[in-house]
């Protein structure tokens, strides 16, 4: 079981990842981890990720792509994945389709978790983080007994610089004309699904579980 998650920043894809992973023993994969694991490791790749990422630069889709794929050849992967963050654009999409199909595979369900852009920017925009224990809250989902303070260590909450309403905004604008175009795209291929992401997270994975079988 191959699976792809989309949906907008914020629209809970990674929350659903998880749980997808949990309940069918298949590993959540997002390129973040790879990088991570690879310059940990000091492999070729990682080294040639560094170099770019030291500069500031983005990885290049090649290198990104020959990651992604080198990930999905490990033994964990033999009976399925959920790719989370890959791919973003459609020329990433035609490179894994393309090095999918060398290996004589495909991805079997591209799920779109559809949350319209109002919710995204209330969700996001009312998250507050605690600076000293990582604790998070939500002014109005998930909010601390005492306003503006952590529950757990006393410490004021601060709102991250990437969940201001501004930042969010920029994310979502970056998003539909780069991410979105993969539903299209995915329809194309005859594996996209979609389901409703402003309900509870339970009734969410609830949809994809019923999608999955």
């Amino acid at each position: 079981m191959k699976i792809i998650m989309l949906g907008a920043p914020g629209a809970g894809k990674g929350t659903q990842a998880r749980m997808i992973s949990e309940k069918y023993g298949i590993p959540q994969i997002s390129t973040g981890d790879i990088f991570r694991a690879n310059i940990r490791n000091e492999t070729e790749l990682g080294k040639k990720a560094k170099s770019y990422m030291d500069q500031g630069l983005l990885v290049p889709d090649e290198l990104t792509l020959d990651l992604v794929v080198d990930r999905l050849a490990q033994d964990d992967c033999a009976g399925g994945y959920i790719l989370d963050g890959f791919p973003r654009t459609i020329p990433q999409a035609e490179a894994l389709t393309g090095a999918l199909k060398e290996q004589n595979t495909k991805i079997d369900f591209a799920i779109d978790v559809e949350v319209p852009d109002d919710n995204i920017v209330q969700r996001m925009s009312g998250r507050r983080a605690c600076p000293k224990c990582g604790a998070t809250y939500h002014i109005r989902y998930n909010p601390p007994q005492q306003d503006g303070i952590c529950d757990g260590c006393g410490a004021e909450l601060i709102q991250r610089e990437d969940d201001k309403a501004e930042t969010v905004q920029k994310r979502l604008t970056v998003y539909h004309s780069q991410t979105q175009p993969l539903i299209e795209y995915y329809k194309e291929q005859g594996c996209m699904h979609s389901v409703d992401g402003t309900r509870t997270m339970e009734e969410v994975f609830g949809d994809i579980c019923a999608l999955l079988g």
